[in-house]
């Protein structure tokens, strides 16, 4: 329960370990300015009527990101009346679904008293010390909670027990660049990766952004139960650290070829060194970062995180409704190698289901890859070498072998992305002077000679690939 359902009764799942906060967010490719606060409602001063109607003028004032009027409110309400527990409950679930996690912690703590004011207040209290990485005042209120004696709570608090000792093996690692305060910029990819360098091809290959769409950013697969991630990061990538990039360029991907979305994908980076990985998933306060730095806000945003054991991987998916900071639905699905295109394919349906995707009307048609996890390696790496073309990698970090890009146009020989993005790869290898892959070339060419290039409209590349030039795979780059 706690901060998405206000302790209505409705039923949620065990308390999640917070996510790293996403450090003064930079967005880049294509970068975008900060949403600007929308207008901020005049509701009545909070000494006139009720504690109610004010606890609602507050809480109109968090929907319009007017934070400071919100705790002017709940100043002079806690004044008042900050002893009666719907009044410490409602305070705690508003700002908590807005993100303001610090803000719950300075208003309500001093104020709870779980013998008083019975779990509700405590339970938002508690996930907000877990999003704020508070361990000990975590587990110090999560025993007053077990003190209650309260059935109904003891699977929820079992939950949180685990979240507890999560966050407290994190704590005792060793410390790193993260936590010493270095900052994790956030790329935000909004066209599909392959597309860079195809631009003037983007009539064909893009469909047409009419009518209202809705704004969704898929995040960065977070990486859980890993350890020594820093160290991880910092070198250059392995299989996992480009699926967690992959999975959501993908999905991002998918939904640019839907009718009604407007999609990004969110990629941390210690910029311009090397990628950051993700320890823990995001939070509503990362979801609210990542909404004030699109410009024009959010309406949804998706959420990963994987855990990987003995060769076998679990995937979860939350998808927020960002006007609300709540979570709608959560999807979870786990497979091992010789399932693992099967599983991901599912997994790929059902949220597109749940999300009501329809194809676009122009563009590119859409299928979804036969051989899905060789098709996210490649997107990761795809990125790799886009952000190593604008200097946003250094150098060593950039190793994405050609083979890569064509196990994935071979394992998904109908899909024109597939092949697209081979061919952009084979394009940025060559401008970073890499030795020419001749099997990956030699396939280039004859797709790029082939009727389905031709109809996915690249209308002058048969000719271009029967020249037999270094050319017949490389499109000109305008990105």
């Amino acid at each position: 329960m706690g901060f998405l359902d206000r302790f209505t009764g409705k039923k949620s799942a065990p308390a999640r370990t917070p996510a790293t906060p996403v450090a003064n967010v930079t967005p880049a490719v294509p970068a975008h300015e900060s949403a600007a606060p929308a207008p901020t409602p005049s509701p009545a001063p909070a000494a006139a009527g009720g504690v109610m109607p004010q606890l609602a003028a507050a809480k109109a004032r968090l929907a319009a990101r007017d934070l400071p009027g919100a705790i002017a409110i709940y100043d002079q309400v806690l004044a008042a009346s900050g002893d009666r527990a719907d009044v410490l409950l409602t305070v705690s679930a508003d700002l908590g679904v807005h993100g303001h996690i610090r803000e719950l912690i300075e208003l309500v703590a001093p104020r709870y008293d779980a013998d008083r004011h019975g779990p509700g207040p405590g339970l938002n209290l508690l996930q907000a010390y877990l999003a704020a990485r508070q361990p000990e005042a975590a587990q110090h209120l999560l025993d007053l909670l077990f003190a209650l004696n309260r059935p109904e709570l003891e699977h929820r608090l079992i939950g949180f027990s685990r979240a507890l000792a999560e966050l407290a093996v994190s704590e005792a690692a060793p410390a790193t660049d993260l936590e010493a305060g270095t900052k994790i910029s956030l790329v935000s990819i909004s066209k599909p990766i392959w597309f860079y360098g195809l631009e003037p091809h983007a009539a064909a290959l893009l469909p047409a952004r009419d009518g209202k769409l809705r704004r969704v950013a898929f995040a960065q697969c977070a990486l859980l139960g890993e350890a020594n991630l820093m160290e991880r990061a910092a070198q250059p990538e392995d299989a996992v650290g480009r699926f967690t990039r992959g999975l959501p360029l993908w999905f991002a991907e998918t939904f640019a070829f839907s009718a009604g979305y407007d999609p990004i994908a969110g990629i941390g980076l210690f910029a311009p060194k090397h990628y950051a990985l993700f320890p823990m998933e995001w939070t509503a306060e990362n979801i609210r970062q990542l909404d004030e730095s699109a410009q024009g806000g959010l309406d949804y945003v998706v959420t990963f995180a994987l855990r990987s054991r003995n060769a076998d991987y679990e995937l979860g998916a939350r998808i927020w409704e960002v006007k609300k900071f709540r979570e709608l639905k959560t999807f979870t699905t786990r497979w091992a190698p010789s399932d693992a295109d099967a599983v991901l394919a599912q997994f790929h349906h059902q949220l597109k289901t749940y999300m009501e995707w329809k194809p676009a009307a122009t563009g590119l048609p859409y299928a979804a890859p036969a051989a899905p996890l060789s098709y996210i390696q490649a997107l990761g790496s795809s990125l790799t070498l886009f952000l190593g073309e604008k200097q946003m990698l250094e150098p060593e970090q950039i190793v994405a072998p050609a083979e890569l890009f064509l196990k994935a146009a071979q394992a998904n020989p109908a899909d024109a992305r597939a092949q697209l993005a081979l061919v952009t790869a084979l394009q940025r290898l060559q401008a970073r002077g890499a030795a020419v892959d001749e099997p990956a070339a030699a396939h280039a060419r004859a797709w790029l000679a082939s009727e389905a290039a031709a109809s996915a409209g690249l209308s002058d590349a048969p000719a271009r690939a029967r020249s037999g030039s270094r050319e017949a795979f490389a499109t000109r780059d305008d990105a």
